[in-house]
């Protein structure tokens, strides 16, 4: 069984995970020599992996400021001088390019443009980066999942989520972790009845049982299975009272209501 978009050449810009710590992903951008790293949260990983493939660090990508994203930044600056973009935030070190909604990315050297999107709630200064199908959502948007509010708001993240499902079905989402499995564990109460959900189970399990990534995903895909998008569908409205006891008025408030259930199944 093969998972669609597994590993793919965008244009001509391959996009490789390095796992990282128990269950990150950080991800190596490269072409023609050049490469650039999305939340390096360890150094080392990085290191190796541009030693083995005889590439140049260009630029560092930043979501976020918890330390499973940046804890190899410094080290990397140290070593390769390279660009580092990232949300302007105290809790950042070494960016030196910092950026918010609206602005552009250009990486030259690897024929790539980003927007930066903001996208709060995870924590309140979190930003989101994306190219023509492609989006790098750090811990904002997982498969079948989102990010803890570590700093946000639900009724932020819950805008951050809506605004990342508006995007085309093909675009390719890189998530920062594997947590796939374990989202659809939950995502199976969220929505019982959900046939597509099970089927892209069953596809999961194969590809973590063979030691490879479930992602990237596609926005189209987590449309159809991830919960934490699907707040106005009926049967999760039913799971989320059936759960917390009262029916939420709206799809913010149950998706509020998601995230608490989520935090403690």
């Amino acid at each position: 069984m093969v998972m669609k978009n597994q590993h793919p050449k965008i244009r001509s810009c391959d996009i490789i995970p390095l796992p990282a710590f128990r269950d990150n992903y950080i991800w190596l951008l490269r072409r023609d020599g050049a490469a650039a790293v999305v939340d390096p949260g360890d150094a080392a990983v990085v290191e190796a992996a541009l030693l083995q493939q005889g590439l140049r660090l260009d630029a560092i990508l930043i979501t976020h400021h918890h330390a499973d994203h940046i804890g190899g930044v410094a080290e990397l600056v140290q070593r390769h001088a390279p660009a580092v973009y990232g949300p302007a935030d105290a809790n950042i070190p070494c960016v030196t390019n910092p950026v918010r909604e609206g602005d552009e990315i250009i990486l030259e050297a690897l024929d790539i443009r980003f927007d930066v999107l903001e996208v709060p709630g995870h924590t309140a200064t979190h930003i989101a980066y994306l190219a023509p199908w492609i989006l790098f959502p750090g811990d904002t948007l997982f498969s079948s999942g989102c990010g803890r509010l570590l700093g946000g708001t639900a009724s932020e993240l819950h805008e951050s989520l809506q605004r990342l499902a508006g995007l085309p079905g093909e675009t390719r989402v890189y998530c920062a972790h594997e947590y796939t499995l374990a989202n659809l564990d939950f995502a199976r109460h969220a929505e019982p009845e959900n046939a597509e959900r099970e089927r892209v189970r069953k596809e999961c399990e194969f590809l973590r049982a063979a030691g490879r990534p479930t992602l990237p995903t596609t926005m189209e895909r987590e449309r159809e299975i991830n919960p934490f998008l699907r707040t106005h569908i009926e049967e999760v409205v039913r799971a989320v009272t059936a759960h917390a006891g009262t029916r939420p008025q709206d799809a913010g408030e149950c998706f509020a209501a998601l995230r608490r259930w989520k935090d403690v199944f």
